[in-house]
């Protein structure tokens, strides 16, 4: 991949008919219906509510089925969603599945607040999985702490794990969010490789800005100013926001400049832990309309080397400059310096800066996980595992084996004591197993003749079951299988002239009792977990075509700009959850401690 800059300059266009404003109407509702996800959990609640920034939460009891609710200690209560928290005790690991579109892209925000909710006053560590990707190493303190990403699902669900990597240290969740974004937004990343949110950047702000003023829920937490900065207010009633990364129109309405038309603004990187590939966007818009004779024109220098042609920040709309794939380090920095023919200084409204990940993997091997799906649907115990089966490689479910392959194939089964009643799915295109291991159940029929067309299959036990009927000669015949048939009555033996097969596994091995690998028994919940994602409904889009109609029939052509709705918090530097902790910044930080604000000073 070779590293890109862009810089777009958005311009609002104007309408050339009302039939053309119909067409654009409908292709909006449509997009909307096709793809919109707006999922917000409140982890460890049972509750649905609506909070002060309208967004409704839902308890998370519907998307997983293992994990004990706690309460913070009153103490360290942040707000109303962030009291409660899931805690998982159990499992190599634990996810939670939501339905969406295959191939839309999402914004995940998974939240923790410890709040001391076991008295221990030890904030735990643990590993953060989406789609059996690594994300991140969750490092929780007495603080909130959010970890967000970007990237193009390739399933129709999503998958959110959180696993255990320090012993007597349990992972714990607080709040999970799904947002779809439009198919436009950040499209200039490869959909192999996902966005990590390092820092998202509203300068001049004094509040957090979030839904409703913008529509994706993306949170812009305040940028204060520094040495030699101020903060600017842009003028402009209304600024288009239509294009690109759709900024929302509140991060552009303010600013930081310098106070002469000399200085210049210096970013450093120096919050980044080391050398890092990076994805980043740059938004600037015109604060005031300028008079003939002023010129608002600066370039941006990566350390002291041009990066950038001119930029001359529209009024009323904004240019975007975006940075992909770019490796930078700690001692990296960037500078907004103004050109010879400038009379003003240079200025930046918002920032938003990523990390890029390692390529996504593209799962387990499908055969295989179609074949563990029938065999969940056949068992209801076996309901409660979702997520990728063996990825992150260290994190496998609790009873499968995998390879080292690339898609990792499924090598090893142990599902002794799992109460399993019935029988056996059609497992032959898991051709992979070496080891199966179904001892101590309740499986009753026929020994499945399936089982001897495994190519690899090494151990098989079927001990103490209900089995009936005869070893297949599938099995029987078998060269190297090792097979353990003690144990199910009802099984015919070799006086009976029926049972040509009975009681020998191959000419060199006779049955034999083992000792299997197998994960202790675990009470287990039968119950499917309900898979859902929020859509809207196809009727929207007709009244939404009804509507423009209406519209035209009363000759109606003047637009009407949308009042901007100012989020819940009004305090600067708050957390977007927090509902009344005054100015106290600090209860809040990003993944793994990173400044809140990127380290921006101004230069002459």
């Amino acid at each position: 991949m070779q590293p890109q800059v862009s810089l777009s300059i958005i311009l609002s266009l104007s309408m050339a008919s009302s039939h053309f404003l119909i067409l654009v109407l409908v292709l909006c509702v449509f997009s909307a219906v096709s793809a919109d996800v707006f999922v917000s959990l409140d982890c460890g609640s049972s509750e649905t509510y609506t909070d002060e920034n309208s967004i409704v939460w839902l308890g998370d009891e519907d998307y997983i089925s293992n994990g004990k609710s706690y309460v913070v200690q009153s103490s360290n209560s942040l707000s109303h969603v962030m009291d409660t928290l899931r805690v998982f005790t159990s499992r190599n690991k634990n996810c939670y599945l939501i339905k969406v579109e295959k191939g839309v892209r999402v914004l995940i925000r998974a939240s923790f607040n410890y709040g001391n909710y076991d008295g221990k006053s030890s904030p735990p560590s643990f590993s953060l999985h989406f789609d059996g990707n690594n994300w991140a190493n969750v490092k929780t303190s007495d603080q909130l702490v959010y970890y967000e990403t970007i990237y193009v699902v390739k399933g129709d669900y999503l998958s959110v794990c959180l696993a255990q990597t320090v012993a007597d240290q349990f992972p714990f969740i607080s709040a999970l969010e799904v947002r779809s974004l439009d198919s436009n937004m950040y499209s200039h990343v490869d959909p192999n490789y996902a966005l990590f949110l390092n820092r998202r950047v509203a300068y001049g702000s004094n509040q957090t800005i979030r839904y409703i003023d913008d529509p994706y829920d993306r949170i812009w937490v305040p940028g204060i100013p520094g040495n030699g900065l101020i903060s600017v207010s842009n003028d402009a009633i209304n600024i288009d926001t239509t294009q690109v990364d759709h900024p929302p129109q509140e991060v552009l309405q303010n600013a930081i400049s310098t106070a002469n038309a000399s200085n210049f603004i210096t970013l450093n990187m120096k919050f980044l832990p080391f050398e890092v590939p990076i994805y980043m966007n740059m938004y600037f818009s015109e604060v005031t309309q300028l008079d003939s004779n002023q010129t608002r024109s600066f370039r941006i220098l990566k350390d002291i080397e041009p990066f950038s042609d001119p930029i001359l920040p529209p009024y009323g709309n904004f240019t975007q400059l975006f940075v992909s794939n770019f490796t930078v380090s700690p001692n990296t920095t960037f500078s907004l310096v103004p050109t010879s023919d400038s009379t003003l200084p240079p200025l930046i409204n918002a920032l938003e800066l990523f990390l890029v990940s390692d390529a996504l993997s593209d799962g387990t091997n499908s055969q295989d996980v179609e074949s563990l799906v029938s065999l969940q649907d056949e068992f209801e115990v076996l309901q409660d595992w979702n997520g990728d089966p063996c990825l992150p490689t260290s994190f496998t479910w609790d009873w499968v084996n995998c390879s080292s392959d690339d898609p990792p194939r499924i090598t090893a089964l142990y599902l002794s004591g799992f109460n399993l009643s019935g029988s056996l799915p059609d497992l032959s295109s898991m051709d992979a197993l070496q080891t199966i291991d179904l001892s101590d159940n309740n499986l009753d029929g026929p020994i499945p003749d399936f089982l001897g067309t495994l190519p690899d299959l090494k151990e098989l036990n079927l001990a103490n079951n209900q089995f009936s009927g005869s070893i297949p000669a599938s099995l029987s015949n078998k060269n190297g299988l090792n097979i353990d048939i003690s144990g199910n009555s009802e099984l015919c033996n070799t006086s009976d002239e029926s049972c040509q097969n009975n009681g020998s596994s191959s000419g060199e091995n006779q049955p034999t009792t083992r000792s299997a690998k197998s994960p202790k028994k675990k009470k287990k919940k039968n119950n499917l977990p309900v898979i859902l994602g929020t859509t809207i409904p196809a009727f929207f889009l007709i009244w939404a075509i009804v509507g423009v109609f209406a519209i035209l029939h009363y000759n109606s052509k003047k637009a009407t700009a949308s009042a901007a709705i100012t989020p819940g918090q009004t305090s600067g530097g708050n957390s977007p959850y927090v509902e009344a902790l005054g100015n106290n910044v600090d209860n809040v930080q990003m993944a793994d401690k990173f400044d809140k604000d990127p380290e921006v000073a101004g230069g002459q």
